[in-house]
């Protein structure tokens, strides 16, 4: 901290999968952290609790220095993206003009570099909003994260097969761990080359493919590697089909953009883009953290944990 001075800091979402990471961090670092809640929750000692809904306007009188929004739509499908990505954090925003606040800290998507889903174009609306908005902002994009590429552990544990498309090479990333993303965050706030900046980021490491993932898994469980290989081409038929049924039945059309989203993930790399060439960059992605997948595969292992991603899945 800037002179042993901590800040007033205000974090939404701060009960998430990267939320609770940037909580630990901003408490560790001193500063003096509420909690915006939609309901109440366990948090860490010395943490404020305020009970608040995001989609309606804000109506928190206190004053603060920094904002932390790590919030998202849990599905990503259009209704849901707008409503959250986009229209919840201008009243955030609106929120943090109206009392003061000098920096805003946004939790983004790496993914946003190559838009072509409704939740990525709500995310982007934002994001310019914030950048003309007049207050200091970081723009946090990170890779994948560790709870997203945890979903085929139970499968392996069974002895089933890794699932992989094509040959398992077409995408790659920098995964990074709740804490290690928490802590780049909470570090947004005294680095003034973190200021009026998109950040991306991932985790230590090279980029690991979902061969990769599967390799190390298998190897960790001591188990023959075993992987079953399935066609892009099957998502996408399957996302053509269901987009075709939403035409007539209106319910399907969500299930129909989840199956987009699937596909996104199945085809295009977690790494910084370049703009130039189009492709993927692996070495220009920057990397930080000590906390690779596999320590995290390890402590699943090792504790048999099983993880509860709820909307956390690549696929």
């Amino acid at each position: 901290m800037i002179g042993g001075q901590p800040r007033r800091v205000l974090i939404f979402g701060g009960s998430g999968t990267a939320g609770q990471g940037a909580l630990r961090a901003l408490v560790a670092a001193g500063h003096e952290v509420t909690c915006v809640l939609r309901v109440s929750q366990d948090l860490p000692v010395g943490v404020r609790e305020i009970i608040a809904e995001v989609a309606l306007p804000l109506q928190i009188s206190d004053h603060f220095d920094v904002v932390v929004s790590c919030i998202a739509s849990r599905t990503g499908t259009p209704k849901d993206a707008w409503a959250i990505d986009h229209d919840a954090q201008l009243n955030i925003l609106t929120f943090a003009q109206t009392v003061g606040v000098s920096h805003f800290i946004l939790l983004s998507a790496i993914c946003l570099q190559k838009p072509k889903l409704p939740f990525q174009y709500a995310k982007l609306a934002f994001e310019e909003a914030l950048m003309c908005s007049g207050l200091d902002f970081s723009i946090v994009r990170p890779t994948a994260f560790f709870k997203s590429l945890s979903g085929q552990l139970d499968r392996v544990r069974a002895n089933k097969p890794f699932l992989v498309f094509g040959d398992g090479k077409l995408t790659a990333c920098k995964p990074i761990s709740d804490d290690d993303l928490g802590q780049f965050i909470a570090d947004c706030i005294d680095n003034p080359l973190r200021r009026n900046q998109i950040l991306p980021i991932g985790g230590p490491g090279p980029a690991i493919t979902p061969l990769d993932q599967a390799e190390g898994l298998f190897g960790i469980l001591d188990q023959p590697l075993k992987v079953r290989r399935l066609p892009v081409g099957l998502i996408f038929g399957l996302q053509t089909v269901l987009g075709v049924i939403g035409w007539v039945f209106p319910k399907i059309q969500d299930k129909a953009e989840l199956m987009r989203i699937g596909y996104y993930y199945a085809t295009e790399s977690m790494l910084s883009l370049n703009e130039e060439t189009g492709r993927y960059d692996a070495d220009a992605t920057p990397s930080t953290g000590s906390e690779t997948i596999f320590d995290y595969y390890k402590e699943l292992i090792v504790t048999d944990k099983t993880v509860q991603r709820g909307d956390h899945s690549v696929f």
